[in-house]
């Protein structure tokens, strides 16, 4: 299967991403540099955390006109397998490739710190191999990470089963306490209502090495290795 990995300027979760793909693994891998036009043929394309272009404007604002992204655009409309991940999330809502936006997080601050997730669906490639009610230990590092969408847009995330991800604490319960930048509903990802494309703010490439003593992520990852098609 082949990967590629967008970099755009600012990216630094880039060669997590790519390390975890390749070296962990065993995928190939193309790096996408984001004034390219070619997808080089890629399965699947990955948005990877950062600040791309110094989060000017809105974080990811700049970054969804870059000359790649009409192609990655066309790639997910045409069903193709698309992952954005903090930064990579917003630029897909940026890119209305999902629904909502990333707003600034309640305390006004940068958060950095390992956070619970709990997987809200088992209907995407992406989560299908993950425990509904589960509590997952990934890190966060975001300062607009606050998901805001209009009661309609929430309803319908809701009732098409398109909520991937709900903040957590370390029972599994989902709180107000447990919800580090506001989210509404404690949703920390979602997919598009074909489930080809993902987002979240949290970062499972940051916790899929046994090295740093958490794998909760990959489980995420080798979902999709299982099950796409």
């Amino acid at each position: 299967m082949k990967f590629g990995v967008v970099i755009f300027p600012g990216s630094n979760c880039d060669h997590d991403m790519i390390y975890l793909l390749q070296n962990l693994l065993g995928q190939e891998v193309v790096e996408l540099w984001h004034k390219s036009t070619d997808l080089k043929g890629c399965d699947f394309i990955v948005l990877p955390g950062g600040f791309s272009y110094g989060d000017y404007l809105r974080s990811g604002a700049i970054a969804r006109f870059s000359p790649i992204m009409d192609n990655v655009i066309e790639f997910a409309n045409k069903g193709g397998y698309l992952l954005g991940i903090c930064n990579g999330f917003q630029i897909l809502t940026e890119s209305h490739l999902l629904e909502g936006a990333l707003l600034n997080n309640t305390n006004q601050k940068f958060i950095c710190k390992n956070q619970f997730i709990t997987p809200q669906t088992n209907n995407t490639i992406f989560t299908k191999e993950a425990t509904i009610a589960k509590p997952y230990s990934i890190p966060i590092a975001h300062g607009e990470g606050n998901f805001f969408a209009d009661e309609d847009t929430i309803k319908r995330l809701n009732d098409n089963d398109q909520v991937l991800f709900r903040y957590c604490d370390e029972k599994g319960n989902i709180t107000p306490e447990s919800n580090p930048n506001g989210s509404l509903q404690n949703i920390a990802g979602i997919t598009n209502k074909t489930r080809n494309v993902f987002g979240m703010m949290p970062h499972p490439e940051r916790c899929s090495d046994a090295e740093l003593g958490n794998t909760d992520g990959r489980i995420f990852f080798e979902s999709i290795l299982k099950n796409i098609k």
